[in-house]
């Protein structure tokens, strides 16, 4: 292998690593007098890998999962948060269902 093929290697393996990242899922810490509880609320959002590389709907699943929970009770925020994973197989893909639970908080306004 000479250097220019093991460059565009590299370079291609830094490619795909680099598309394969997702956003944190964001928590913050609140202070009892900020908020309102509304209720417990809990919801899944699934990603796929397909032929092993291909994600689709992978990467922002937790967000998926826990815009969804937060929008279900109508809050702002979410605390006490859980997060459990599941995983499925399929001959070309494999699945990955997050599920998102916690407490969901309505934030009080400053006067």
């Amino acid at each position: 292998m000479n250097y220019l093929s093991k460059v565009v290697a590299v370079a291609l393996f830094g490619l795909v690593l680099a598309g394969c990242t997702g956003a944190p899922m964001k928590t913050q810490q609140y202070d009892s007098t900020q908020y309102t509880v509304v209720g417990h609320s809990e919801a899944t959002a699934t990603g796929l890998l397909l032929f092993g590389l291909i994600p689709i709907q992978q990467n922002n699943r937790f967000i998926r999962a826990q815009n969804a929970a937060i929008k279900a009770k109508g809050g702002d925020a979410m605390i006490n948060t859980q997060v459990q994973e599941n995983w499925f197989w399929a001959w070309v893909l494999t699945g990955y269902t997050t599920t998102i639970s916690g407490d969901v908080v309505k934030l009080k306004t400053v006067q």
